[in-house]
């Protein structure tokens, strides 16, 4: 059965009307059977002028409801649909209003996915509330609060990522290394592994793992130092979480370390370069096998110095790197050794 054509519809909607007038295309009345749609629609809002297959131009029936396309003849049931989707802004600074929210994110228990009251005590229109009606939206704020976070494990994960957040923030750890340590809390708050644990012990393991997964150079000193618990429960944690969920993490390379360590310093960016040169060679002939990497770094800086002829204390180099100096004497003679082995 062959499509009807834009004008044989045309006719047809003429016939059912009780007329035998032709189309408006063809004796150009616009208001006679048929009328372009229109750009402003009655209720004010905007109009889709264009088809959705073929973007040719739609014209509307008297019946105000059905549009068809003049080039492919696809019948739209609701012309005055907008579908166009708009770019969400947080602070509302677009040109237009959003009708879309943020993505969804894992650094929310709730992934962003449910609705919130909002803070403005204004209606729909801007209009400012009466008092009794700002009692009643802050009563109704506060029983949505407690709705979100009903559950133990709600208020568990809220504080986790919360904490999560307030670490980053200190550490300048990027936003997707702060999502992978969320997906990693949330891993082992399913499998159980956070019970008889502190939330903060789980949640500065989770963003110490997903630094080193991410290839973010922070250690277990830096990530410690502004956690709320001890290190050495950190480290018990990491080594809990990363066995039992099957972390695949690689050794942390010390050459990582070696751009902010010299930036503390103040080397020349030869020293830089021949430091990196050190710390590969001792990678490659495993002279960093069960020692601190950042340990390695600075060891292989100082020794780059010396070979630079450079002025560096290691008294500088263990305060940019938070190692003793006793660490600094211990590695860089065997990264020498191990250069030297290399060179002949």
């Amino acid at each position: 059965m062959k499509e009807r054509t834009n004008e044989e519809w045309l006719n047809t909607v003429s016939r059912r009307n009780g007329t035998d007038e032709p189309s408006s295309s063809e004796t150009g009345d616009g208001q006679s059977v048929t009328h372009s749609v229109s750009e402003e629609g009655r209720d004010g809002q905007h109009s889709r002028t264009t088809c959705p297959e073929c973007h040719g131009r739609l014209r509307r029936a008297d019946d105000e409801v059905d549009a068809v396309c003049d080039d492919c003849g696809l019948v739209v049931s609701d012309a005055t649909l907008d579908t166009n989707i708009k770019l969400y802004t947080p602070n509302g600074t677009g040109d237009q209003d959003s009708r879309v929210g943020p993505a969804s994110t894992n650094l929310l228990h709730d992934k962003g996915l449910s609705t919130m009251i909002g803070w403005q005590n204004t209606d729909a229109k801007g209009n400012a509330l009466s008092g009794e009606q700002r009692q009643q939206i802050r009563r109704l704020r506060r029983w949505d609060e407690r709705f979100r976070r009903r559950s133990s494990a709600d208020r568990n994960l809220m504080h986790a990522l919360g904490e999560i957040n307030r670490m980053a923030s200190a550490l300048g750890v990027p936003d997707s290394t702060r999502e992978t340590a969320g997906v990693i809390y949330r891993r082992a708050l399913a499998d159980g592994l956070v019970t008889g644990r502190a939330v903060e012990s789980v949640a500065t393991a989770a963003l110490y793992a997903a630094s080193r997964m991410d290839d973010v150079p922070r250690s277990i000193d830096e990530v410690s130092t502004v956690s709320r618990v001890e290190q050495i429960r950190v480290e018990r944690a990491y080594r809990h979480v990363s066995r039992e969920l099957g972390l695949e993490i690689a050794p942390t390379d010390p050459r990582s370390f070696i751009g902010r360590t010299a930036s503390d310093v103040e080397c020349t960016d030869a020293t830089e370069r021949e430091a990196r040169r050190l710390a590969g060679i001792a990678v490659e002939n495993g002279v960093h096998s069960g020692k601190h990497p950042v340990g390695i770094a600075a060891g292989a800086l100082y020794a780059a110095a010396k070979r630079c002829d450079e002025s560096l204390r290691q008294t500088d180099i263990a305060d940019a790197t938070d190692v003793s100096e006793m660490t600094i004497r211990n590695r860089y003679p065997e990264i020498l050794a191990a250069t030297d082995t290399e060179d002949e």
